[in-house]
This record gives structure tokens, sequence and C-alpha cells, in this order.
């Protein structure tokens, strides 16, 4: 018997909604500025489906615009919805023309849903013996269901694609039959179309009603035998709008659309067509999968090459190498010099002697500074040039060599060029060659110009020099255990791959350069992004001292601990289970314990125990306690406890950090590999952590100091407010100061509760927090926390004016900045979409918030070291944690470091209220802290 074929029907918008909101957290821009982030997503959904689930018929199914015949029965039908973002709306024609390359008919009638349509067709399928997948996150869908119909939710953040049948949407619902599914939604009604239902009545009461009569239409006959008085009164009271609802969430199967099941044979792709919409939409890597698995896949006419090569890149007669459209190596007329011998090295650096500047990179056998070594240097100080020297294995042939070069990297006089130089400059340090000069690194000039955009050199030569660089797989292949070094990579091969990097990024100089003075933002660039360099760098390679014993110790007594939780949660439970699986945990507190009536579920069926779902029930049962407890000492122990020791560098015994500048933007440093910012501080056990961090030895000690509320103090000034200034001025503590306000109480009777109340709201305010978030941060009713903010506004009237005329003005402009100028590009500002627009704002009022109290410390942090290096200090600046400095000081240097590192800190940026510095010190981080 022949297989069934399969039919595919694709509900357009459903999954270009789907697809815009699971991307736009970290949008994608690309060089024209058009958000991709829905184009892109679509087309991964697409791809997916035509590459894993081979459809023998498939097509695209869109909305027409304006209302459909729902509305004129019903005009309220999805009246409350947001206007389609702008972002969508530009999208659509670049979709279009992506369905239109894949040669996927698309489908639209007028006055009907595409609900409609595909529900039209698949019934029209069935009776071809068709298995028809819905494809579509829409719920709805569930009723249309059968033996031959089912629905396809395609893959998402991991997961895999769903496939639901009639089982499945029966459970789903919890009915009988899935037709039933109009039933539940006409009694539950639907908020996201405006499907009123039945007021009062949720799924759990929909479904118990479903099961004692069948149908909306049946209980209506008999309501009487609704036990329930309250329940029953609801239902009569509302019987009109149950059999609206249920009229409005029914899918018309008889929709005006002709089935020609040949329209829809799945047909080859446009590889032309294809190339050229990815090409103006900037998806290279998208391309390149989707054309290099047709050309796998499809019949190849093998020509060889004049080298005797087989192309496998021509079939049906069209050129498909997504690279064509791009400059290459190979296309590009350069001269890239070998320097193989002393007498070329003496004329190269006789000639980088007479520059004005030059642009360089470094090879490396790994992007760890502190372990790993330098293979070779290039060099370009032209367009089109440059120059590559190769270093000997051994690492004091490799060092005598770098030491040929000091002279042209540590003269003051000649600039320096490159992309993240923090990264070569570190690894120079190694080798004893500092890197001085005017210094300007192509990654962080992007950064500062299009801060939400990614700043890697590839993706940089491909957008502003429309050249594809060698990828770095060609010389090293993929990552894994096969991946060569640096140092197995034929000489000749290298060269012109490190060349080119030096080339390239000299030529982005020359592009990044006047735009940074264009808008504005050369001294943000020349006085905090780039000296900056240099003090990260110094940071990084000072690393911290552990006291990895005291952690081994450490890690035994949380052992112990997470064991007699362990027990402590099995005898509660009355089973044996895995505490650390949520399957198993849910199916104990829910399934089994019945925690709670009601539990909430996943998209995959199981009961969801996610940390915000158990703290809300921490008062139903002890065990609760017990498992967040459990989780967290886990956590911390295979976090932190026994990572940490593993991360010591074994050529320093010490940890080293990597602070990144170009990844928040906000302006804010991130660390990583590990990531110090994160060492917990708020619990007792989080606290232990920090005792491991330690001075360098008996003659240090170490000294943290700490910004005191310091975008409190940032809001302050930029708004303002006469009430908070003053508040700050006369050294209050600020929450107790607003929590005297918001409660009209004397300050003397703020209590506990009030202040932490008052403070929760201090800080909600930066983010935009609204009275549900407020609620749910600190434990109060959405009323309660509605009237807090109108007290905190009534309170500190400028603030709210603050607010508002920086949402105003960022309108106007587009953006907003720091005090010190950094700009946070807000594209969405203007969305008539609330919820994309309200993001926006949200923004708009923290950047400047947050972005000038990440340049401040910044500043901080470039006064500080060069002070410390003038004064000729032993003591070592060696962490930067958001607001706060840790430093090794030298004992006979202690006082005078706090008075520099306090004097430094509180001018870095001058505000118009007192800038308070706590400065402690201790034998350890937590005592310094």
């Amino acid at each position: 018997m022949p297989e069934q074929k399969k039919l595919f029907l694709l509900d357009a918008y459903a999954l270009i909604y789907r697809a815009y909101y699971a991307l736009n957290r970290n949008p994608r821009i690309n060089s024209k500025g058009l958000n991709t982030s829905a184009i892109l997503g679509f087309a991964n959904t697409l791809w997916e489906v035509l590459s894993n689930e081979n459809p023998d018929y498939i097509a695209v199914v869109f909305d027409p615009k304006g209302g459909t015949f729902r509305n004129e029965f019903y005009p309220a039908y999805k009246a409350n919805r947001e206007k389609t973002p702008e972002d969508i709306s530009l999208s659509i024609p670049y979709i279009k023309q992506l369905i239109k390359a894949f040669n996927i008919p698309v489908v639209l009638v007028e006055n009907y849903e595409a609900d409609d349509v595909i529900g039209t067709l698949a019934k029209q399928a069935e009776k071809e013996n068709l298995l028809t997948f819905m494809m579509t996150p829409d719920k709805d869908f569930g009723q249309l269901v059968s033996e031959n119909i089912k629905m396809y939710k395609p893959a998402r953040m991991g997961n895999k694609a769903e496939i639901l049948g009639v089982e499945e949407v029966c459970e789903k619902f919890g009915v009988e039959r899935p037709e039933q599914v109009i039933d539940f939604l006409g009694l539950s009604g639907d908020a996201s179309d405006n499907i009123p239902g039945i007021a009062g009545v949720g799924p759990v009461t929909a479904k118990k009603l479903i099961a004692q009569f069948g149908s909306i239409e049946e209980m209506v006959k008999r309501t009487e035998e609704i036990k329930n008085p309250k329940l029953r009164d609801k239902v009569e009271a509302a019987i009109e709008d149950a059999l609206m609802s249920k009229k409005l969430a029914t899918i018309d199967i008889n929709a005006p659309v002709n089935f020609d099941l040949k329209s829809f044979e799945r047909k080859e792709l446009n590889a032309e067509a294809l190339k050229e919409i990815t090409t103006e939409l900037e998806f290279r890597t998208f391309a390149s999968r989707v054309l290099r698995q047709v050309v796998s896949t499809s019949p190849q006419e093998e020509t060889q090459t004049e080298s005797g090569q087989i192309d496998l890149f021509s079939t049906a007669g069209v050129e498909i190498p997504v690279e064509s459209e791009y400059k290459t190596l190979e296309t590009q007329a350069h001269k890239y010099d070998l320097v193989d011998t002393p007498e070329k090295r003496k004329k190269l650096i006789e000639t980088l002697a007479s520059s004005m500047a030059f642009c360089f990179d470094t090879e490396t056998t790994g992007l760890n500074p502190n372990t790993d070594e330098l293979v070779g240097l290039s060099f370009s100080y032209g367009h089109n040039s440059g120059f590559y020297v190769h270093l000997p294995k051994n690492f004091a042939e490799a060092e005598a060599v770098m030491h040929e070069f000091k002279s042209v990297f540590e003269n003051d006089s000649i600039g320096k060029i490159g992309q993240n130089l923090k990264f070569d400059i570190s690894f120079l340090k190694w080798y004893g060659v500092e890197v001085k000069g005017r210094l300007f690194d192509t990654m962080i000039a992007h950064y500062l110009l299009q801060p939400d955009m990614r700043h890697g050199m590839d993706v940089l030569a491909e957008n502003y020099l429309n050249y594809k660089p060698m990828p770095i797989e060609n010389l090293i292949g993929k990552k894994g255990k096969n991946q060569k070094s640096m140092r197995d990579v034929p000489v000749d091969l290298l060269k012109e791959y490190a060349c080119e990097d030096a080339d390239i990024t000299l030529q982005l100089k020359d592009i990044f350069e006047p735009k940074l003075q264009e808008a504005g933002l050369l001294n943000l660039f020349n006085e905090i992004e780039i000296p900056l360099i240099s003090v990260l760098a110094s940071m990084e390679g000072e690393g911290v001292n552990l006291d990895s014993e005291a952690l081994n110790k450490f890690s035994l007594e949380l052992g112990e601990e997470i064991v007699k939780l362990n027990e402590q949660i099995q005898e509660m439970a009355g089973a044996q289970f895995n505490v650390s699986s949520p399957k198993q945990l849910g199916e104990i507190l829910f399934g089994q314990m019945k925690i709670v009536e009601k539990a909430k579920k996943t998209k995959s069926g199981q009961y969801s125990t996610g940390e915000d779902v158990l703290l809300k029930l921490e008062n139903k049962h002890p065990i609760i306690r017990a498992i967040l407890d459990y989780r967290s000492l886990t956590k911390l122990k295979s976090t932190y406890v026994d990572a940490l020791p593993l991360l010591v560098n074994p050529r320093t015994r010490r940890i080293h950090t990597s602070y990144n500048q170009t990844v928040a933007a906000t302006g804010r440093l991130s660390s990583t590999n590990p990531n110090l910012q994160n060492i917990p501080i708020r619990t007792e056990k989080g606290r232990e952590i920090r005792k491991a961090f330690v001075p360098r030895n008996a003659s240090y000690i170490l000294l943290a100091a700490d910004y005191s509320q310091i975008e409190l103090r940032i809001i302050a000034s930029l708004s303002g407010d006469e009430a908070m200034m003053q508040a700050f001025k006369e050294g209050m503590d600020i929450h107790t100061a607003t929590a005297s306000k918001v409660y009209n109480v004397p300050i003397d009777e703020v209590t506990k509760e009030m202040r932490r109340n008052a403070k929760g709201v201090n800080f909600g305010i930066i983010y935009g927090i609204s009275a549900f978030g407020l609620a749910e941060n600190i434990g109060i009713s959405r009323k309660e926390a509605a009237e807090i903010i109108a007290n905190y506004f009534a309170s500190y009237p400028a603030i709210k004016k603050y607010m508002e005329q920086t949402k105003i003005s960022a309108k106007e402009k587009g953006y907003v900045e720091t005090i010190k100028g950094r700009r946070r590009y807000l594209k969405d500002i203007n969305s008539s979409n609330a919820i994309v627009r309200g993001f926006a704002e949200r923004n708009a009022i923290n950047a400047p918030i947050q972005g000038s109290s990440a340049d401040m410390i910044k500043v901080a942090m470039i006064n500080i070291q060069k002070r410390m290096l003038e004064k000729n200090m032993r003591s070592k600046m060696i962490l930067q944690v958001h607001d706060e400095l840790v430093f090794d000081a030298h004992l006979d240097e202690v006082e005078d470091l706090k008075v520099l590192v306090e004097k430094e800190m509180r001018e870095a940026v001058s505000l118009n209220v007192p800038i308070v510095v706590d400065i402690n010190t201790g034998s350890n981080w937590l005592e310094a802290h």
C-alpha cells in the first residue's frame, strides 16, 4: 500500500507573530536598519518543514486586510488587538518574496480568515485521502483535528515540533471529541480574539460543563441541572454570549476557495530568486544552509575545473554559491607578503616606524591569553596590502622576535588599529610587549554606532565592505576534538588569512571613524571606551587569588546538606524520586500530593515546577521550601563551589575573567569565563563563596569600593526632583525617606516592611515597573502596589515629569543619551503597537540612568589606574562588579589607596547630589564588601 501523501497548510500571520516575538527580545537588525526578526524566524520555520517533513503538497495562507464576515455580526471581534507592529508590516512583502522564491503558493480569500481557508482546504484534502498538517500555534484549530488532519506546532527554543492528533487535542482541552473545542472556547472565551465566553467561567469550569452536557446548545436546554447556584446564574445570564462566542470560535469549513491539488504540489525552489532576496536581507547563513542542502540532495552534473577539482556548485543551470555576490580573497586584488627573515623583519619595522598608524592582528593557539601562545602577527598600513610575521614554536625564540617589534608597539606617536584590541594586547603582554599610542578598535567603534547589532569582523566586512573574509574553518576545521591548531596550518595559507584580517580591519576603521564624528560619539570613544581597553587588559592579566582549599571544604559541607535535604524531601513526599527532575517533581507535588487543586502545566504537558511557581506555593507545604533550598544549594555547588577551583590558571595560579565591552547595549561591562559579576551575595550560603577570594599574599589586603545607590542619585540629578535631591543632600537613607513620603508617616515611624516596599518602587521605577510587576516583586496586592506608585509620583513629581519628557524626546530623536553622550537607539519608540512601544519606552527611561552609571565607573577605573601608575603603586585593581571595584591593596598603601579611589570615583561624573562611595577592607572579598 503506497505511503499516504502529506499536505502542509501554514497559518502565515500566526507563524510570523510567533517568530517576531520569539526573536525580538534580541532583535536582528541588518545594515539598512531593517528589523528582520520576523522574516528570519518565518524563513527558518518554513525551511524546517521543507527539509524535515518533506511535504508532497504545501501552501501558505494569509489573512485578508480589514475585517471578515465575523465582524459583520459581531463588530467587537478582535477589536481589542493591538495594531500590527510596524516591523511586521514592513516584513510581509519580504516574507511573500521568500515564499515565492521557494515556489510555494500563497492563498488569501477576502472576508475569510486564514483559519477558515485552512479548515476548508483541510476538509477537502481529507476527502482525497491526504494527511493534512495545519501548521500553526493557534489553539482554535484543535476543533478540526481528525484521523487525517493534525495540528503541527513548529519547533521553538530548542524544543521539537509538536504534532497534535485527536488524542492529544482531547487531552489538552479536556474534551471527548475535537469538535468540542468550539464549546470550550465558547464557554471560557478567548481574550486575544475578544470572544467573551461566559463571565466567571474559566477553562476548568468549561471542561466540567462540557463533560456534563456535551455542548453549549445542550447546556442551554438543561441549565436547571447545574447544581452550583452561582454558576447556574452566571450561565443563564450569559446564554446569548455563550452562543455568540461559539459562533465566533467556529472555523468555517465552507470558505469560497478552490482546492486545486496540482497547484499545491511541492516544487523546486528558485535559487536565483532566493539568492536575490536573502542577499538583500543579509541572510547569509540561512541562504548558505538552504542552497547547499539543495545542491547536496539534487542530481548534479559534475564538472571539472581547470585544476581538476569537481565543481559541485552547479544545479539546474543556476550558479549557487552564496558568496558570489561578495568580494573575496580570490576576487579582490591584494598583495600580502610573508616576512620570514631577519632582514625582512627589519625592513618592515622601519616602515612601521615611519607610519602615523598601522593595523595589526594576532594569530594564536587558542582564545585564552593566560594559557595559549602567539603563532604570528599580521600588519597593514594600506588597503589591500599586508605583511605576516610567523613566530617560532619555541617560546624564547618567539619572544626574541617579538622584542624586535617593541620599538614600534611601544612608540606613543604611532597609532595602533585593531578589531578587539584587548585580546591582542593581552597576548603581547606575555611576550614583554606593551601596546602604546592612540588606539582605534573597530569592534568598539561599531558597538557605539550600533549597540544592538553584532560586531564580529566577518559580519562588519560583509555589511560595510561587501566582502566575505576567509572562514577560520577553512584553516582549522569546525569546533570539536578534531579541530586543528593554528600551528598546524601551512604558513602560506595562514599568511593570506592573517593579512586579510589586518587589511579588512584597516578598511573598516576608515569607514567607522567619520561615522563616529558624525554621530557625536568620538569623545566617548576616545576618552572612555578606548582608554578602558588597557585598564581591562591589565585587570584580566592580574586575575584574583582563590582559596581553592576553602572552596573544596565548603563543597563537602554543601554536599552533606544536599543529601539531608534530599532525604527530607523524599520522606515528606512518601516516595523515592529524582528531586532534580522537573517531570518527576511535578508528578509528586501535583499528581500525587495534590499541593494545589489546579496546577500550571508547560506547553509539553508537564507540570510547571519553576522557581516562580514554587515561591507562590511556599506556604502550602514544608516540602516546597525544602525543594527551593535543595535547588539553591545544588546550583551553588555545581556552578561556583566545584567549578571555580577548576578554572584556576596553571600558569599564574589565579582566576582570570574576561571583561566584555561590546555586549550590553546600556554600556555596562559583562564578565565571562568565569562570570565573576554573578557571584551570589543575597543568601548566606552564596556569600560564603566570596570568602574564597583572597589577597595575593600576606603583604596585601582586599579593598572594595562601591557606589552607594548611584542609579537613584543619577535619576534624582537628571530629573532635578527637589524632594529626592534634598534627601540625598541631607544624607538620609533614601528608601526610608521614600517610605515616609509614600506612606505619609514620620521618618521614625517607618517600618521595615514600609522601607522594603519603598525600596522596591525606588528601583522599580528606573525600569518602568507596573503595579502588577511591583505587586509580584514585593508580594503585595496589585491595588496596594498601584497606590504606592501613585503616592511615589505625587511625592517626587519631577521624576514623573522627567520620565514623560524622556519618552517625548526619544520619540522625536529616535534615541536617548547618557550624561557622557552614549546613545541607545529605540527604533520601536513610535510603534503603534502598545506592547512593542511600551518596551521601547521602558528602555528610554532606563538607558540614560543605567548607561550613565556604567560610564561613571568606567571613567573612575581609567583615572584610578592612571593615578596608581603615576604613583608607581604596588596595589592592583583586580575586579569590577557593576558599581563596585575590588583591589589587591598593599598594606603600606591602603590609606593612600582609599583616598585616591574615593576621590576618583566621586569626581568621575558631576551630579547635582552628593556621590557617596563606601570603602571597606578585609582578608577576603566578603569582609571587604
